[in-house]
């Protein structure tokens, strides 16, 4: 009898033992997914998120001129380390003639169909020459990759971001060569009523959570 209450005992002991162990393992995994959380929510507190934005191409010869805006694009800046980047879905660019909306879409010009976005991969290379917490304009350089018709260069281009309160905007304007990214009309109307190069226009409003 005695033999069986020490088993039964032990059994119990060990039994209370290994509950406390787990419930050592869990509150250890616990803290450690705070402690990692906490890490990559400081590692993340610069990245502002932007759908106010309003992009603007512009081109211009002697037969006409063109102008479309998108306001349907996404933006991240990340103000502690100076990335950047858009996402344009091509076919949110609107014109103020149907026709040449249609003709900006066709396959010989954008084929918005089979490249429905342009991308802009980027940093702020003088990110210690502006201040976020700080109003006022700073003049920014930035360098990075567009992607425009599934064809991607390299950037380097100026532009001004401001800060006001909690609010970012960030302005550039830059040319776009059309042939860089497989654009060219050798003949008919399109080799005479769109330029060569664009002139592209970005205005971005950042809100600071």
């Amino acid at each position: 009898m005695k033999t069986i209450k020490t088993n039964k005992t032990m059994k119990t002991i060990k039994t209370i033992k290994t509950m406390k162990t787990m419930k050592t393992t869990n509150l250890f995994l616990a803290l450690t997914f705070m402690f990692v959380s906490l890490q990559v929510t400081a590692q993340d507190s610069g990245r502002l998120v932007s759908e106010n934005i309003q992009i603007k191409f512009f081109s211009t010869t002697p037969a006409e001129d063109i102008e479309a805006n998108n306001y349907s694009s996404t933006s991240t800046l990340n103000t502690s380390n100076g990335s950047v980047a858009f996402s344009v879905p091509m076919q949110g660019f609107e014109f103020d003639k149907r026709l040449m909306q249609r003709h900006f879409n066709q396959e010989r010009f954008l084929h918005t169909s089979e490249y429905p976005t342009a991308r802009l991969v980027g940093k702020i290379t003088n990110l210690d020459e502006i201040d976020f917490s700080s109003n006022g304009t700073y003049d920014a350089s930035i360098e990075g990759e567009l992607t425009i018709r599934g064809v991607t260069n390299k950037i380097n281009e100026k532009g001004t971001v401001t800060v006001n309160g909690n609010q970012v905007t960030a302005k550039s304007v830059f040319d776009v060569t059309l042939a860089d990214y497989g654009i060219e009309f050798s003949s008919g109307r399109p080799a005479s009523n769109i330029a060569g190069t664009v002139e592209v226009t970005v205005n971005a409003i950042y809100n600071q959570q």
